[in-house]
């Protein structure tokens, strides 16, 4: 199974990506995670990637393709991924389709969540982090026992400021502007499958098992 999961912030794509790595044992590559690992094992990549990161500076194409070669070349891939995170943009989606013609690897499907702007709003500004050890809660499915202290380890939680309502809907402009292109770009090949966000949290799981993937 080769998956790519689309989706705008707070759509629920860490959600419905854990419910498919609880199923299916294949790789799960987040971009951020992978950004992050060659930073932090020092890889020329990495160093390449961090002088971009420090700066709040997009990570160029080449390097984060480059990164995905290698990542899609290691053996817990060989059972098949899931992407997450990647590609953002048409020009990403081009990049990633000759990478994979390089790797003889064919992509299953393209699953989008698609979410109400007013839905994906509501649900992220009800977000909030422990500070201490990073667990999720949400005021208004999973709040703390105490307000505004974790019931794992008693720390301060606390809504972060890219929660907050302006920065929300900038994000979503954003995504909007970026994905457009390219779930049309899905869409034109074939490989488009688009879900409710708002199903249950085993949606994406359900259309897997139905296409027997």
């Amino acid at each position: 199974m080769r998956i790519i999961l689309i989706g705008a912030p707070g759509s629920g794509k860490g959600t419905q990506a854990e419910s498919i790595k609880n199923r299916y044992p294949i790789a799960h590559i987040s971009t951020g995670d992978m950004l992050r690992e060659n930073v932090r094992a020092g890889t020329e990549l990495g160093k390449s990637a961090k002088s971009y990161m420090d700066s709040g500076r997009l990570v160029p194409d080449d390097i984060v393709i480059a990164m995905m070669e290698k990542r899609l070349s290691e053996p817990d891939c060989d059972r098949g991924f899931l992407l997450d995170g990647f590609p953002r943009t048409t020009a990403q989606a081009e990049a990633l389709d000759r990478l994979l013609d390089k790797l003889g690897i064919k992509l299953d499907a393209v699953v989008e969540l698609s979410a109400d702007d007013e839905v994906v709003v509501r649900r992220l500004m009800a977000r909030r982090v422990c500070k201490n050890c990073g667990e999720i809660y949400n005021t208004i499915s999973r709040p703390t026992a105490r307000d505004g202290v974790c019931d794992k380890c008693g720390g301060d939680v606390v809504q972060r400021d890219d929660d907050r309502e302006e920065v929300i809907r900038r994000r979503l402009s954003v995504f909007r502007e970026q994905t457009a292109p390219l779930i049309g770009y899905y869409r034109n090949k074939g490989l488009l499958v688009t879900i409710d966000a708002a199903s249950s949290k085993d949606a994406v799981l359900k259309f897997l098992e139905e296409r027997h993937l």
